[in-house]
């Protein structure tokens, strides 16, 4: 066994759950099982080397300078990918290079810019249980965000959710024999078990009693909630043991431990977020088509990850929606400002990401650029904050003061690289090119001499020539040799005596001279004190600016709220929002509303708005809508809207509306559309139930239901019956009394408005002319009694014989239940046109009769075929 095989061997045994990327020369190499699965993802060659006498082991390398591609592709799989560098110079190095694991990277761990969303976070959580109780912490290293939580159980799947995590760290054992736990389904998330020693609540809390060198965790909150600790302490143990690298030269930084309640929060499962389409929308789960894209107008990564944030969390907190309110409407009140704001935050880098590679010691030359030009941008904004009180109702601030107070400059940090980067730096540290003249003696001495004896051999070639007066002569360099004089073998006779042969060339010899040797002492020495010096003073450089990263931390998030606030503030004057009035009450009121996102395809102004009132209490105002009316005239679009208008408003937005005043609702739930799920052996039915089955158990008075035709996953009757009585359920449950929208095709459910005074009837209105209908998207009071389904199917483009064929069986299922079909939609059609073949004594009915069917060629078919058509034809 080769030195190398034994050294992949050590390293690889203390990595046995990651892939080795394993450094040698200017590729990243893996061996074995590695390999075999590298090949595989990666679509890469699989070959092998020989390691020993008679040891031949698979091999699968990629190139190093392309390795985050591949890291990529590997993250999103899943996969553990440990990093193993090479710790020494192979070109001065005497034997086998050293060699370790500088980081280990999995989902919830990239540090790598180009493997990241810029508007999205990347989360790395962890849940600790016991019992009925649960502790859920979660970090973006990237960011140094970082909180914690103590709840129910059963909650841990809706935070999750919420979170959307990359990765997810649960107590285990062997991964090979290991099984998720419970709360773990249906979570997207890669599910990592880790030691559980490492959730042990004496272990956690020393990790993060060490980690922020305190001695109590009173600070953050935290000492009352041991779940909270076990979740957020097995986090920064599992951190040590990737991000650090072995050498521990750069320090894992993550901002205070912040404590949070899920009480303060509206709770929203994965069902509601997709069935609103807040982040994806249509039928390809497009990005463009979601109430994210129709609200971002953030200027700044950070502004996107917070807009995020808060749309998947909206607040239960008056107080804190209403300062956001006031925020939103003093830029919506002043463009001149909001517009200077917009231009300056478009030239304002990503503080977070890149104060956090500061600290990890892995941000390149330009990021410290990008963070100075940042830096140097928030005077400007604070000025333009520093504005005339605004017109605004009592009870609200009319002054950006209190975020203009978080803006606090961090001139020093800008004023160091100002000082210390190179305006315009080019290739690697260490290169001599990114530390700025004047800054480091040290490094513009070297620089100075290794220019000065590049000077002397620059010239030598010329000096050469004419000493000896052979014009072919050439000064070269090689790695190999150094430097060196070039002599064809016809002018080696000329040659001076102090010519020195060094290397003997087919039609050539190369030289050397004692100034030459001397001089690149000086050049080779000088190169390489310049790359340890530069690479020395720019971490210096580094750890200077990691000390105010608390400081830039606090300030991006001051700049990510500015942009949130200014980018709410566009939206609602480019779509013609308006500022919501929120209360605690139980009423939802609703004057023109429109649905965001449906009113952005069609075009400002398409739209038809529509009214809405809601309300949970028993003063005659609409507890349950029960929504009739035709397929395709907007009753999804109808209850979806209202959701959505109180979402945003809920979050801080304006909403698109001529007036609004909302109360607010600690949930919103939604069951639409039929989907199965097959992976659990759920039929479409199976999955309706559960949902609407979910929604019943955990609504609470202050919710906003919106269901879309329940019972239509079975037969006519009982869809029915499960619907009316779910309504019942929903109307009379004291526990409950929520707000509920109830769209359906079930006409019947009308006659509830009589005898439940909660329910109110309203339904989509249609003008029909003939046989062609219009959809007006117009809802008005009352209930419908026509789907006017055939019509949609015509517009959909099924073929017209299906089309007639359905009017035909409509008729007849309506005329034989006396028109009174459940769901039915007595709507008129087309006339039935088919000639009845068997009544009477036809003709026509005689000669099929006589036909001897089984002794009947093709050709004599063809023909009887042809006379009974032209019989057909010349009957009345």
């Amino acid at each position: 066994m080769t030195p190398i095989r034994r050294q992949y061997l050590k390293i690889k045994d203390s990595y046995p759950d990651a892939i080795v990327l394993f450094r040698l020369g200017d590729f990243y190499e893996t061996f074995d099982d590695d390999a075999r699965l590298a090949s595989r993802e990666l679509e890469i060659t699989l070959t092998s080397r020989s390691m020993g006498k008679g040891l031949k082991v698979p091999m699968a390398g990629v190139p190093a300078h392309s390795v985050e591609s591949y890291l990529a592709r590997l993250i999103q799989k899943g996969h553990q990918v440990a990093i193993c560098e090479q710790l020494t110079d192979p070109s001065v190095s005497k034997g086998l290079v050293d060699r370790d694991v500088v980081r280990v990277v999995t989902p919830g761990t990239v540090l790598e810019s180009s493997l990241l969303e810029h508007k999205v976070n990347n989360y790395l959580a962890a849940v600790a249980e016991d019992g009925r109780l649960a502790g859920l912490a979660y970090v973006d290293i990237t960011t140094g965000e970082f909180a914690a939580a103590q709840m129910d159980l059963e909650q841990v799947p809706l935070e999750l959710e919420r979170i959307a995590p990359a990765e997810v760290l649960a107590p285990g054992g062997d991964p090979s024999g290991w099984a998720p736990p419970p709360w773990a389904t249906g979570v997207s998330a890669v599910i990592s078990p880790v030691n559980p020693v490492s959730f042990d609540h004496e272990t956690a809390r020393e990790a993060l009693l060490s980690h922020y060198r305190v001695l109590t965790l009173e600070s953050f909150g935290a000492e009352g909630q041991p779940l909270a600790v076990q979740a957020a302490g097995a986090i920064v143990s599992y951190l040590s043991r990737t991000v650090v690298n072995e050498r521990k030269s750069a320090p894992l930084r993550l901002q205070n431990l912040a404590v949070y309640s899920t009480a303060g929060y509206m709770a929203l499962d994965a069902r509601t977020r997709r069935n609103l389409e807040l982040f994806e929308g249509g039928r390809g789960d497009d990005k463009g088509l979601s109430l994210l894209a129709a609200l971002d107008r953030t200027r700044t990564a950070m502004g996107g990850r917070l807009l995020r944030q808060w749309l998947g969390r909206p607040l239960l907190d008056l107080a804190g929606l209403e300062q956001r309110l006031d925020a939103v409407e003093w830029f919506f009140q002043d463009g001149l400002t909001r517009s200077g704001v917009a231009s300056v935050l478009g030239g304002v880098a990503d503080l977070e990401r890149i104060v956090g590679r500061v600290v990890a010691r892995t941000a390149a030359p330009r990021e410290l650029l990008a963070l100075k030009s940042a830096l140097e941008a928030v005077p400007e904004l604070r000025n333009l904050l520093t504005g005339a009180r605004l017109d605004v109702e009592p009870g609200h601030t009319g002054t950006l003061e209190w975020l203009q107070a978080r803006l606090v400059p961090v001139n020093e940090a800008a004023a160091l690289i100002e000082r210390a980067i190179d305006p315009d730096p080019s290739g690697e540290v260490g290169q001599g090119n990114v530390i700025r003249a004047g800054f480091s003696p040290e490094i513009d001495e070297l620089k100075e001499a290794s220019a000065n004896a590049r000077g002397y051999i620059a010239g030598l070639e010329s000096r050469e020539r004419e000493r000896t007066g052979i014009r072919s002569l050439k000064v070269g360099y090689n790695h190999v040799f150094g430097y060196y004089i070039e002599v064809g073998k016809s002018n080696i006779a000329s040659l001076p005596d102090d010519y020195i042969r060094r290397q003997t060339l087919a039609h050539a010899e190369r030289y050397i001279v004692p100034e030459l040797k001397e001089f690149e002492s000086v050049v080779l020495n000088a190169r390489e004190r310049l790359e340890e010096a530069e690479r020395a003073v720019y971490q210096r450089v580094n750890a200077q600016l990691a000390g105010w990263a608390d400081n830039i931390s606090r300030l991006a998030a001051a700049v990510a709220q500015l942009d949130v606030f200014s980018a709410l503030a566009q939206a609602a004057v480019e779509n013609d929002y308006v500022r919501p009035r929120l209360n605690t009450g139980p009423a939802v009121e609703i004057k023109d509303g429109r649905h965001p996102v449906v009113e952005r395809v069609l075009g400002h102004g398409r739209f038809v708005a529509n009214d809405a009132v809601l309300a949970s209490d028993n003063l005659g105002g609409a507890r349950v809508i029960v929504l009739t009316g035709p397929n395709m005239a907007g009753k999804s679009t109808y209850i979806r809207q209202v959701a959505l208008i109180v979402l945003m408003a809920q979050v801080g937005s304006f909403v698109p509306a001529s007036q609004a005043t909302i109360g607010l609702v600690d949930r919103i739930f939604t069951r639409v559309g039929l989907q199965d799920d097959l992976a659990t052996g759920q039929s479409t039915f199976m999955v309706e139930m559960v949902e609407t089955a979910a929604i019943v158990n955990q609504a609470t008075p202050r919710s906003l239901i919106i269901l879309d035709e329940i019972g239509r996953g079975t037969s006519t009757y009982d869809g029915l019956s499960i619907a009316r009585s779910v309504i019942e359920h929903l109307h009379n449950d004291p526990r409950l009394g929520c707000k509920t929208l109830f769209a359906t095709h079930y006409h019947e459910l009308t006659q509830l408005a009589g005898s439940l005074p909660g329910v109110r009837n309203f339904s989509v209105a249609v003008a029909e002319d003939g046989n062609e209908v219009a959809f007006l998207h117009r809802i008005v009071p009352g209930g419908a009694d026509k789907s006017y389904g055939v019509h949609v199917a015509r517009l959909a483009g099924l073929p017209q014989g299906v089309i007639n064929r359905a009017w035909e069986v409509l008729s007849e299922m309506e005329s034989a239940n006396g028109a009174s079909r459940p769901g039915g939609s007595r709507a008129k059609g087309p006339p039935a046109t088919q000639i009845s073949l068997f009544s009477g004594d036809s003709p026509l009915t005689e000669r099929i009769k006589e036909l001897d069917i089984p002794n009947l060629t093709p050709l004599d078919a063809l023909n009887k075929l042809y006379e009974l058509q032209r019989l057909a034809e010349s009957q009345p």
